[in-house]
């Protein structure tokens, strides 16, 4: 049977598979037309993956450049090629016994505005090829520097060589590199052992549910249960509720004006916002244009 609902789903996502597995997996439970993620997951790594439904994979961009959130673990005295533990050791030091003023202190030195040089093993591209591809054929290529922002850094566990941590960071910022960071600043080098994403534009691993558990909801016919309606998933983005008059015209795609969204409000919406019906239901997100001063339509729903 074919899924016709639209939504958001929060997974939790296993370890030891991509995440362009776990979209072909939920596409096959599910039986939708279309599933896309917001944000890759190492095959290693665990924890939230944004997957939107059918007529959601239109909201996929408001939810790529939201805030994470980590939980790590730090192998110090070991690096390697990958940054994390699925690569080739590429040294090793017995000198990882610091004290826990030091390793605070290093700590400290990746919060803030960062410039992050990401790994030559990761999905970005060049010239349509992902550079992962590239370090394994023996051509590793490195991208210039990034600039990210680390709003915390606390640790929660030390038991030397491991670290564990958890960090809040931008979208795009590389956890094994944060922790290939430290372990140069200290001198003994280090890795990513673990990684768990426990936050993901606002959406928390609490509220995350199994790959089963999906399947069990499919199932039991209460799929809706386990879906976020696509209204509710753009948590922090302004409402407008449309009238019976303004519905007509988003449906017939007519251009809309600030007039046509200052009945009952003191002053019209300014970048992006949604709209509504009384139901709940998302009908549009627009865009304030300043140049023409009015909206335009970045994606609607029928």
């Amino acid at each position: 049977m074919r899924c016709e609902l639209s939504g958001i789903i929060v997974l939790d996502k296993p370890a030891k598979i991509t995440s362009a597995k776990v979209v072909a997996h939920v596409k096959k439970i599910l039986g939708a037309g279309k599933v896309g993620h917001t944000g890759t997951l190492d095959p290693f790594a665990t924890g939230v993956l944004i997957c939107c439904i059918n007529k959601a994979t239109k909201l996929a961009r408001f939810f790529l450049s939201g805030k994470k959130k980590y939980e790590a673990v730090l192998h110090l005295g070991v690096e390697t090629d990958t940054q994390d533990s699925t690569g080739t050791v590429i040294s090793t030091s017995d000198e990882t016994q610091f004290s826990e003023e030091t390793i605070r202190s290093v700590f400290k030195q990746f919060e803030g505005t960062v410039e992050q040089l990401p790994p030559v093993y990761s999905a970005l591209k060049h010239k349509g090829v992902p550079l992962y591809k590239l370090a394994r054929k023996g051509k590793p290529l490195q991208k210039p520097a990034r600039r990210i922002y680390v709003s915390y850094i606390k640790i929660l566990e030390i038991k030397l060589p491991m670290i564990r941590f958890e960090v809040s960071c931008s979208a795009g910022t590389y956890i094994r590199t944060i922790c290939s960071d430290i372990g140069k600043a200290l001198t003994c080098g280090g890795h990513l052992k673990e990684l768990r994403r426990t936050k993901s534009s606002g959406f928390a691993i609490k509220n995350a549910i199994s790959l089963s558990e999906l399947e069990k909801l499919v199932l039991s016919g209460k799929l809706s249960e386990g879906m976020i309606n696509m209204a509710n998933a753009l948590q922090d983005m302004p409402e407008y509720i449309a009238d019976n008059t303004l519905t007509k015209t988003i449906i017939h795609g007519k251009r809309i004006s600030k007039k046509d969204l200052l009945s009952g409000q003191s002053e019209s919406p300014k970048k992006f916002f949604k709209i509504v019906d009384t139901h709940n239901n998302l009908l549009a997100v627009l865009n304030y244009n300043k140049e023409r001063n009015n909206y335009n339509y970045c994606c609607v729903f029928s």
